[in-house]
């Protein structure tokens, strides 16, 4: 049963409604310009953003209170489906700025939070340049409706389809194409299961065109056969897929929570204690000549993690390579061209790992006072990234001393807070990472459950 395209039934004040409205009232006035319409449209539509946003804020103000770092937080309001408006988008903004010479300006680059869809079928904040970009000419995707996109299904090996659960609309690129199942013979998340498995990607791979690109168009997507049992089987495989999201996003849901808790707190710190240099809780490490194959050799990365390496180690000496033995640091002094970012990692297991002799290794020489643990905390903020990157000095090659990091201040608490701050942390790294097993779960029962409909369908 393919999907069809159809114009929805507004039954209720929608944005698209207003927005309509709006236009059809403008036909013919404001002096008939174009351009003025579209000026005026996009008036309306910020007023409708920052309602919502404003709503959202006061929502999170009384559970959190006046906490900045609390009321900033983008995904406190993404996870509601409210754009996140930064503070030259937000109405009061506009409003104070109304008599400003470069309002026009204000207003046409106040909209930015554009959406899109991923490998993962998951809808993501879009990564693409949205400078000068006209948001008039964007689409607006509303609950149980579908996005799709066939560009490259050939070349990735999957169809770009996501359904949208969000009670608030998303903006998305007019590139792509929006539609809803209009049929009553199948459920819109089943229908979204269909296409979870890698069995569809496959057969999208297989129809997708022999461009550069490899697309999937619109109408062979539409030809697409698909077998459905009754809607009351359906529904009930619908059922397991729902509980088993609902129980994922519980834990995705509290993650922000406990990251921002120990993020908060270290504000909070800051404020409470003396910043001390770091310097005199540290002490180099220069180990080498252990002899360890290459599966010890590791890469670091801006995200602050340990990875398998990349480079080409044909032929190299590992005994140059430095050792990071457990509750061991690592960073790359270098820090051009890594995007404003610092290369550090932690090492906090039983595992020795072989890192490049630019690298600089290090621990911390004064563990009754200061805990590794509590140190990467500080590490992970995008702060030290920024301080990193302002004092990294030379030409070419920009560098980030030993002097200058021993030269990083923070505040120390008692051993007691560390730790208790660490614990939070650590429960965070857990529940992350049940969460993305969880999601893993999601993705591999997808096929299972499409299967069990069909069996009992034919039973």
């Amino acid at each position: 049963m393919p999907p069809r395209t159809t114009r929805a039934t507004v039954t209720e004040q929608s944005l698209e409604s207003i927005m309509w409205n709006c236009r059809n009232a403008l036909r013919g006035t404001v002096g008939g310009n174009e351009k003025n319409r579209d000026a005026v449209m996009g008036l309306v539509f910020l007023k409708f953003a920052g309602d919502k946003f404003d709503k959202r804020r006061e929502a999170i103000k009384e559970q959190h209170g006046d906490v900045p770092a609390f009321m900033e937080k983008k995904s406190f309001y993404l996870s509601e489906n409210v754009f996140f408006l930064n503070e030259t988008s937000r109405w009061g903004h506009i409003v104070k700025n109304a008599n400003a010479n470069d309002i026009a300006v204000i207003i046409d680059t106040a909209i930015t939070a554009f959406f899109g869809i991923n490998i993962n079928k998951e809808f993501m904040p879009t990564v693409a340049n949205t400078d000068n970009v006209n948001s008039m000419n964007y689409k607006i995707l509303r609950k149980n409706r579908f996005l799709f996109s066939g560009m490259q299904t050939g070349r990735d090996e999957c169809i770009r389809i996501g359904l949208f659960d969000g009670d608030e609309p998303i903006i998305v690129s007019p590139a792509y194409t929006t539609f809803e199942i209009t049929s009553d013979e199948i459920l819109p998340e089943y229908f979204f299961m269909l296409f979870k498995r890698k069995k569809m990607d496959r057969l999208g791979w297989f129809l997708s065109d022999s461009s550069i690109r490899s697309n999937l168009d619109w109408d062979r997507f539409c030809d697409i056969e698909i077998d459905l049992p009754t809607l009351q089987i359906q529904q009930k495989y619908v059922d397991v897929y729902n509980a088993m999201l609902a129980n994922q996003r519980g834990y995705e849901n509290g993650l922000d929570d406990l990251k921002l808790v120990c993020f908060s707190y270290c504000e909070q710190l800051k404020q409470t204690l003396p910043l001390v240099p770091i310097g005199k809780y540290i002490e180099q490490v220069d180990k080498r000549g252990e002899v360890l194959d290459e599966d010890f050799v590791k890469g670091i990365t801006t995200s602050k993690d340990f990875i398998e390496t990349r480079a080409d180690l044909e032929g190299v000496n590992l005994k140059k390579y430095k050792v990071v033995s457990e509750n061991c640091f690592a960073y790359v002094p270098d820090t051009s061209r890594r995007n404003g970012k610092i290369s550090l990692a932690y090492n906090p297991v039983d595992l020795t790992y072989l890192v490049s002799s630019i690298s600089l290794v290090f621990r911390i020489c004064k563990t009754e006072a200061l805990l590794p643990e509590y140190l990467m905390l500080w590490f992970l903020r995008s702060e030290f990234d920024r301080y990193a990157r302002f004092h990294s000095w030379g030409s070419a090659r920009e560098v980030f001393s030993w002097e200058e990091m021993k030269n990083v201040k923070i505040p120390i608490p008692s051993i007691g807070v560390q730790q208790a701050m660490v614990n939070i942390y650590n429960a965070y790294l857990v529940r992350r990472e049940l969460s993305e097993r969880l999601k893993e779960q999601i993705k591999d029962i997808c096929p299972i459950l499409i299967k069990g409909s069909l069996e009992e369908a034919e039973a």
